[in-house]
C-alpha cells in the first residue's frame, strides 16, 4: 500500500519532474521515456495483489484500462440465471417466512388476557360440563394456566371468543332447554380449535420442509455461486493488472507526452511472459470451479422438490379443515331446524 501511495505522488509531481529533465539536454528524450516507464513497471511489482486488483478497477472505472478480459458467454448467462434465482429465493422468503410466526394471522385490534390463553378451549368446556354455579362456569373461563400460553392464531382466537359467547348466552338463557345458538357456538369453538391445531401443523411442516431448504439455498449454495464469481472478477484484474504493468500501460501521462505506448507481445521479457501466463491460468481455473458451482446452483432439484412440500402441507390443512367444518355444518343445520320448528311450534299453539 506504501508503494501504491508513492506511485500516486509520482504522478502528482509529475510536471516538476518533466521540467528538470528538459533542462538535461545530454540525456535523449526517447531515453528518459524508457527510464520512467521501466520504473514505473518496477514499482507495479511491489503493489499488493489487492492494491493491484483495486488499482485496475479505478481504471476501468475512469475509462483508462485498454484492454479488459472478457468473460465466456456461457459464463455471463450462468451468472444471469444465478442471480434470478437468487431474486426468487429472496421474494418468496419474504413472505412464506410468516410461517414462522405463530401470530401471523391473529387479529391485531382483539386484546386476550393472561388467563383468556390459559386453558384450551376443550379443557374448558370439560370444565364447563361439570360446573354447578355460574361462579365455577366463570371460573373455568379464566382459570389460572398450568402450562405455556395457548396459540394466538385465527382459528384459536374464533374458539376462544366462541366459547366465550357461548358461555354468556347460556348464563342468560332462564326458558327449557338449551339455548340453540349457545350450543352451536360450543361446537363451533371446538371445531375451530382443532382446524387452529391444523393450521400450526402445516406451519411446521413449512418451516421444516421448505423454508429450511430455501434458506439453505439462498444462504448456502447461492453464497457460494458468489464467493466463486468474486474469485473469477478478482482473478480477471489480476490478469489485466498484470498485462498493463509489463506491457507499459499503466496509466495515461497526461505530462510525458500522452499515453505511455504498450510493448509488443514480442518485446516482452521471459519473465514478463510467465507472468502473464500464470494470471491466466489462475483466471481460467477459477473461471471453470466457477461454472461448476453455479450450473450445480441453477441444477440442483432441491428448490422444486421444497415447493411441492409447501403446496403439500398447505393441501393438507385445507383437506383437515374442510373435514373438520363437514362435519360441523351439519350439526348446526340440526339446530337451525330444530329452532325453526319450535318457534314455528309456540307461534301454532
Amino acid at each position: 500500500m506504501d508503494a501504491f501511495k508513492g506511485f500516486g505522488k509520482s504522478l502528482r509531481y509529475q510536471p516538476l519532474l518533466n521540467l528538470h529533465l528538459s533542462q538535461e539536454s545530454k540525456v535523449p528524450w526517447i531515453a528518459r521515456q524508457q527510464n520512467l516507464k521501466l520504473g514505473m513497471r518496477s514499482l507495479g511489482g511491489q503493489i499488493t495483489p489487492f492494491a493491484s486488483r483495486t488499482f485496475q478497477y479505478t481504471k476501468e472505472q475512469l475509462g483508462q484500462a485498454e484492454d479488459k478480459t472478457e468473460l465466456p458467454p456461457d459464463y455471463i448467462d450462468l451468472e444471469k440465471r444465478v442471480d434470478a434465482l437468487k431474486a426468487v429465493h429472496q421474494k418468496m422468503l419474504a413472505v412464506t417466512s410468516q410461517y414462522s410466526s405463530e401470530a401471523y394471522d391473529y387479529p391485531p385490534n382483539i386484546k386476550e388476557t393472561f388467563q383468556d390463553l390459559g386453558r384450551t378451549v376443550s379443557e374448558k368446556v370439560t370444565l364447563l360440563s361439570s360446573a354447578t354455579s355460574p361462579a365455577e362456569a366463570q371460573a373455568a373461563l379464566t382459570a389460572s394456566p398450568s402450562a405455556k400460553p395457548q396459540p394466538k392464531t385465527f382459528p384459536h382466537a374464533i374458539a376462544r371468543a366462541s366459547l366465550t359467547s357461548s358461555q354468556t348466552l347460556h348464563q342468560q338463557h332462564t326458558g327449557a332447554g338449551e339455548d340453540p345458538l349457545a350450543t352451536a357456538l360450543e361446537k363451533y369453538a371446538l371445531a375451530m380449535e382443532r382446524v387452529g391445531e391444523a393450521r400450526l401443523a402445516q406451519d411446521a411442516q413449512i418451516q421444516s420442509r421448505f423454508l429450511a431448504g430455501w434458506n439453505t439455498t439462498l444462504n448456502t449454495n447461492i453464497m457460494f455461486a458468489s464467493r466463486a464469481r468474486k474469485a473469477v472478477e478478482n482473478a480477471r484484474l489480476t490478469l489485466d493488472a498484470v498485462k498493463a504493468r509489463v506491457k507499459g500501460t499503466t496509466w495515461k501521462l497526461g505530462g510525458v507526452g500522452g499515453q505511455a505506448q504498450p510493448h509488443d507481445d514480442q518485446e516482452l521479457s521471459n519473465e514478463a511472459q510467465e507472468e502473464i501466463e500464470k494470471a491466466e491460468d489462475e483466471f481460467v481455473t477459477q473461471t471453470e470451479e466457477a461454472v461448476g458451482v453455479m450450473q450445480n446452483v441453477v441444477d440442483t432439484p432441491e428448490p422444486l422438490r421444497n415447493l411441492a412440500e409447501l403446496i403439500a402441507a398447505q393441501m393438507e390443512f385445507h383437506k383437515k379443515a374442510h373435514e373438520i367444518l363437514s362435519e360441523l355444518a351439519p350439526v348446526i343445520d340440526g339446530l337451525q331446524v330444530e329452532q325453526e320448528a319450535s318457534r314455528a311450534a309456540a307461534y301454532s299453539l
